[in-house]
């Protein structure tokens, strides 16, 4: 009697799950919490759900993605501080324990597929080249596919890229328009209208982070057009504006 081995499959009704992080936005930034920056989109979801407001870290890239993607303390996952900072003092090591998993391993071997997007720096300095090794790089981690880079910050316009563990040259030229966000986005789209005309049925999980809003502020034209002169008022008087916005919607006390 044929007996195929049985392949994992999610519950019914298993949720796909995305997971935007933006680095270095403060929480009276967007307007989906009071902030001046108009993010529409982000609002629609919200009404349709619900804001959380408590969410604490270091206020540093790899620790707190470290913690977003493990569920556990940084420095139990070695990151106390960024990646390229990383010591041989335990919990500061860089180095992604084989004992903590990741999210994205969870629901893959739980029938999700998974992909990243954009900014990493989870994988120690020393590990980061063509040669690898790869075992603490995205998609040795749960990620079928990752499509970014790997550094702390890079260039906007010139970024250098990984496609899984492949260096890639971005598909365009500054002077042709390019610029990161756009070319991330891209292909996060391409890759969900893959998922979608092939399984649609099977879940995902899709996390994206881009580094756009991480130094260098690299920004194109048309958003610095579109927000000037929307400053002028100075600091102090746009705090108070926000913190008023915040209590309106009832997202602090």
């Amino acid at each position: 009697v044929p007996s195929w081995p049985e392949q994992f499959k999610a519950p019914d009704g298993a949720p796909n799950v995305v997971v935007v992080l933006l680095d270095d936005v403060g929480y009276g930034a967007a307007s989906v919490f009071g902030g001046p920056i108009q993010t529409p989109a982000l609002e629609r979801l919200a009404a349709a759900g619900l804001r959380y407001n408590r969410f604490h870290v270091n206020a540093l890239c790899s620790p707190t993605r470290a913690s977003l993607l493990t569920g556990r303390n940084n420095h139990q996952v070695g990151f106390g501080t960024i990646a390229d900072s990383a010591s041989g003092y335990p919990g500061y090591n860089s180095v992604w324990p084989k004992s903590t998993v990741c999210t994205a391993e969870v629901l893959r071997e739980n029938g999700y597929s998974t992909a990243a997007f954009g900014k990493w720096h989870n994988t120690p300095v020393w590990e980061i080249s063509p040669a690898g090794p790869f075992d603490r790089w995205p998609t040795s981690l749960g990620f079928e596919y990752f499509y970014g880079f790997m550094a702390a910050s890079g260039s906007e316009w010139e970024p250098r890229l990984y496609r899984n563990i492949t260096p890639v040259e971005p598909p365009a030229k500054p002077e042709q328009g390019y610029h990161l966000t756009t070319d991330l986005t891209d292909d996060a789209i391409r890759w969900l209208h893959q998922h979608d005309a092939v399984v649609p049925d099977k879940p995902f999980f899709l996390y994206f982070a881009t580094g756009a809003t991480h130094a260098p502020h690299h920004v194109p034209q048309q958003w610095v057009a579109r927000y000037k002169d929307q400053f002028n008022q100075g600091w102090d008087r746009l705090r108070e504006e926000t913190f008023a916005r915040q209590k309106k919607l009832g997202v602090i006390p």
